[in-house]
């Protein structure tokens, strides 16, 4: 349950980071524009081509083929 004395620092820390935002000039800054999602969405989708090319290599197959093939080769 909260306790008032919980209640109050809570408040004090949105009062602080708020006044902070103020002074740094980020108050009217709400959210992305589309410009950085479009540069977003790119490196997204750039560092999915490249992981897919890593994946998708011999020796990373390789290894993970291996290791699931001591997986299912354990004896119980």
């Amino acid at each position: 349950m909260w306790k008032p004395v919980r209640v109050r620092v809570a408040w004090g820390l949105v009062r602080a980071r708020t006044r902070v935002t103020r002074m740094r000039g980020m108050a009217g800054d709400a959210g992305m524009s589309t410009s950085e999602y479009a540069v977003g969405t790119i490196a997204a989708c750039a560092f999915a081509a490249v992981l897919y090319k890593v994946v998708t290599s011999g020796a990373v197959s390789g290894a993970l083929q291996a290791a699931v093939e001591r997986a299912l080769d354990v004896q119980f």
